[in-house]
């Protein structure tokens, strides 16, 4: 779990941040319909988005900088029970405002 303050995800989310649980894509099974958004990552790879054609949630992308895995947005799950991110990126990036407590970081 991770939670990322990087502008695009600020943008891409409307929300101050955020938060992707990471699978091996092998564990990972995608039904339905969905759109697809891709761009450049900081990381100079690229980053391949999809998102519900119907109500334009981001449901699951991935990373072309971590082969094999795919990030799984955390507002997919509709679980608050769900585990809390253990790493934050682009901290720098963070909104003053905001506290997240990530437990031993």
């Amino acid at each position: 779990m991770a939670l990322c303050h990087c502008l695009e995800c600020q943008k891409r989310t409307g929300a101050p941040f955020g938060v992707a649980a990471f699978f091996a894509e092998t564990a990972v099974a995608v039904d339905g319909v969905s759109s697809e958004y891709r761009r450049m990552g900081d990381s100079g790879h690229e980053i391949e988005f999809h998102f519900c054609p119907t109500c334009g949630s981001s449901v699951y992308w991935r990373p072309h900088f971590r082969p094999g895995l795919v990030a799984v947005a955390l507002g997919a799950f509709a679980d608050p029970a769900f585990p809390a991110p253990s790493k934050a990126v682009y901290t720098e990036r963070r909104h003053p405002w905001v506290a997240v407590d990530l437990g031993s970081e």
